[in-house]
């Protein structure tokens, strides 16, 4: 099939590669434009273009899609590519721009929208994150038929994927990055085959997955353990949950972290207060429970265990 394909971050690029694989005829690729990164900040281009070039694939990375926008040039000539591309539709990914009805309507059979959760639970920006956060034990992927509304489309094809208990973000974002490239493969073979079945979403069970804000990442003492500990999965890598230790002036970042069980010095302790350091981890009671601390890193230095942190520390009465 002839399509064009509109993502920029890795998750997108599995999707691509996979598609690629499977022999279908990408004839463009839209992506995000290049990002300073790394100590340098030099410009970088997004994973999905790095894949596309060598792959020898077209890129176009106008800065808006919208016509009566703010870059009305970039998003004409963005139009004028796909339609003169001679695709069926357009396969979209953790794109980063809003589709306006003048993109949704430019391929035949429209733009399909690999997102990242079982909808119409987490639509918007982070589901990955929130389903961690939230202790759901199970998410997936939903292939959807793209229109004006945020992740309102109706369903064509869904798969579902377990959360570990101790699975992080990053984890779960690559076991569904690789569900996403199979479940696009298999929706466009069925599409080739016949007209698609499309379901509209549920009105019940709509969740908002809200961008990831860093002022989220300092640990807050007054929610349960059980929280706190889903927080650090969640946050990893990004934004990072974080604490502040006494003898320290930056805050401390934390990679992994497990929930316990209320005790009576817990229960009568005030959340935010060290009741346990050693090898095995730094404990601290929280409103409801404790939180145990497994893997640090100071600002400026690299990951630690707790065992080999907990040396260069002196632990005080309270984080």
């Amino acid at each position: 099939m002839r399509i064009a394909f509109a993502g920029t971050p890795e998750f997108a690029r599995v999707a691509l590669s996979a598609l690629l694989a499977a022999g279908h005829d990408v004839a463009l690729v839209l992506t995000q434009p290049d990002r300073p990164a790394g100590r340098g900040l030099k410009l970088t281009p997004s994973p999905v273009k790095q894949a596309a070039l060598d792959a020898g694939i077209e890129v176009l990375q106008p800065r808006s899609l919208r016509l009566d926008g703010k870059y009305p040039e970039e998003a004409a000539a963005a139009h004028a590519a796909l339609q003169a591309a001679g695709i069926e539709l357009m396969v979209v990914a953790a794109y980063g721009l809003i589709l306006p009805l003048s993109t949704l309507d430019l391929p035949p059979r429209g733009c399909l929208n690999i997102h990242a959760s079982l909808l119409p639970r987490w639509r918007g920006a982070a589901p990955i994150q929130r389903a961690i956060e939230s202790g759901d034990l199970e998410t997936g992927i939903t292939i959807m038929q793209m229109d004006q509304g945020l992740d309102t489309g109706a369903m064509l094809s869904r798969c579902v994927v377990p959360i570990g208990p101790t699975q992080t973000a990053a984890e779960l974002h690559d076991v569904l990055a690789q569900a996403g490239g199979k479940l696009i493969v298999d929706t466009l073979a069925d599409a080739e085959r016949g007209p698609l079945v499309a379901t509209p979403q549920p009105e019940d069970g709509v969740n908002y997955a809200a961008k990831l804000d860093k002022a989220e990442s300092l640990l807050d003492w007054q929610a349960s353990a059980d929280l706190l500990a889903r927080r650090v999965r969640a946050f990893n890598p990004v934004p990072g949950a974080s604490l502040r230790l006494a003898g320290l002036d930056d805050p401390v970042k934390v990679w992994r972290a497990s929930a316990l069980p209320a005790s009576a010095a817990s229960a009568a302790a005030t959340p935010g207060s060290i009741l346990r350091v050693d090898a095995e981890g730094i404990d601290v009671a929280t409103a409801d429970g404790v939180l145990r601390l497994l893997e640090l890193q100071k600002a400026g230095g690299k990951r630690q265990p707790v065992e080999i942190f907990v040396r260069g520390w002196s632990a005080p009465a309270t984080c």
